[in-house]
């Protein structure tokens, strides 16, 4: 097993490969992963977009005091600092009051803010060590990651297992809140057919890319799928129709990154999410609703990308542009109850 980040995930052809989740336990009643409160324990980093999905599903489903949360510094450090040869960097935990952190090469002095939470229930100073205290033999330390605390073991780290889990497995222990309605089965994966690999995973193929071409075919691939789904949002709320669903934070999650990281640091430069008709206002109505905004730490989400990766941005310079604005009115109520 090597450690390893999705920054050498390459193929022989310069584009980003992105590798599968290695943990994919469920939680279910009767099985070895029951569903109870207190007995599990949610890893995030803020600056993820597939964490900050599962973070959001958390809150919505009314989840806070059922499962705990840890939430790393975005800015990476190295994981083995004592080891010469071995030069992973990933995650870290830090405490709010704990001094700056630079970036690996010793640039910057990134801040340690109250919305940095330790790693309180096994002391873990970095992803990596949590990982390799639950066994892992996949080596590849992301985030989310679930924890059992009674078994002392991974349970998943795949995002969308983590939706589909705490939208129903909890049951009462949560609200009624469906985000996976048995009607919209069918659509919602049929948009994540094209969402999740053009547009979700599209910006890391553009900007991970080591090849023109690789970054070339990304790009175009997004803007096409972008352009897509703003037709598509010109005559519905959301992108199944009037009920929000978790294809839609998915969709959300990438989009509020776009234009403060992505536009510049993936060089996703064709459009700014800003300059089409309908998804910046798409994105200020997910944003609004109160258990998604307070996942959205843009501190932290342009933190991690800027000052993570040196290759990309050696002296961890970090941009002043946070976005369009998304307290203004969004004006898609006009939907109505039929969404369109």
């Amino acid at each position: 097993m090597r450690a390893h980040t999705a920054l050498d995930e390459i193929a022989a052809d310069g584009a980003f490969k992105r590798s599968d989740a290695g943990h994919r336990n469920k939680i279910a009643a009767g099985s070895a992963f029951a569903p109870a409160a207190g007995r599990y324990h949610l890893y995030v980093a803020l600056a993820c977009p597939w964490a900050d999905g599962v973070l959001s599903m958390v809150h919505l489903k009314g989840l806070e005091d059922v499962i705990s949360v840890s939430k790393v510094h975005p800015t990476w450090v190295r994981t083995r600092p004592d080891d010469p040869n071995d030069a992973h960097c990933g995650w870290q935990f830090r405490a709010p009051g704990d001094p700056p952190v630079p970036n690996t090469l010793g640039h910057g002095a990134n801040v340690v803010d109250d919305e940095c939470v330790p790693d309180t229930v096994n002391g873990c100073r970095t992803m990596r060590e949590l990982y390799e205290k639950g066994r892992d033999t996949h080596g590849k330390y992301s985030t989310p990651l679930l924890w059992d605390k009674e078994t002392g073991a991974i349970v998943n780290n795949e995002s969308l297992d983590l939706l589909r889990m705490l939208n129903s497995a909890f049951g009462k222990l949560g609200n009624a809140l469906d985000l996976f309605p048995p009607h919209l089965e069918a659509e919602t994966a049929a948009l994540n057919e094209w969402i999740y690999p053009a547009i979700n995973d599209g910006v890391y193929r553009a900007g991970f890319a080591q090849t023109q071409d690789a970054h070339a075919s990304a790009v175009t691939a997004l803007f096409a799928a972008l352009d897509r789904a703003d037709t598509l949002l010109a005559t519905r709320r959301y992108l199944a129709g009037a009920e929000l669903t978790w294809v839609d934070l998915r969709l959300f999650h990438t989009l509020v990154r776009f234009d403060p990281v992505y536009v510049t640091y993936f060089k996703c430069n064709l459009k700014r999410i800003a300059e089409y008709p309908h998804l910046p206002n798409y994105v200020r109505d997910i944003y609004q609703i109160p258990a998604v905004k307070r996942t959205v730490n843009m501190a932290h989400i342009k933190m991690h990308y800027f000052t993570s990766h040196p290759l990309l941005n050696t002296f961890g310079i970090v941009p002043l542009h946070n976005g369009f604005d998304l307290d203004a009115p969004h004006g898609r109520e006009h939907f109505g109850a039929e969404g369109k």
